[in-house]
């Protein structure tokens, strides 16, 4: 059993940033894709960025290239997301996700682990 619990969410005037982590309850961290996911109001789950376990090779959605950035700190088993220039239509619950010896882009399916999200607002 993997425990995630995200924090760093809030609200953000649009242009900011903000920093999401992720602490995962786990002796094997480093056997783990980690990534996250967002889903807005009405929306589906959508993937936003992975990194491998091997953290050789990240991914991205298409809409948060060259603004958000993923890495992860095995020794404190934690992953990052940095968000920059961030838009109002970043907003959602962001959930962390563990996918075991998973690939740069997992799909939702393949997710062996979710956290319980937290909510990134940007106000316009």
């Amino acid at each position: 059993q993997v425990l995630l619990v995200e924090s760093g969410g809030g609200l953000v005037q649009a242009g900011g940033s903000l920093r999401l982590s992720c602490a995962a309850s786990v002796t094997t961290f480093s056997s783990y894709t980690m990534g996250w996911f967002r889903q807005a109001p009405g929306k589906e789950r959508d993937f936003v960025a992975a990194i491998t376990w091997t953290g050789g090779v990240t991914g991205y959605g298409d809409s948060v290239k060259g603004r958000f950035t993923i890495s992860r700190d095995n020794a404190k088993k934690t992953v990052y997301l940095q968000m920059n220039s961030l838009k109002p239509e970043d907003t959602a619950v962001y959930y962390c996700a563990a996918d075991r010896y998973g690939s740069y882009r997992p799909s939702r399916t393949q997710v062996d682990y979710w956290g319980q999200g937290t909510q990134v607002t940007v106000s316009s």
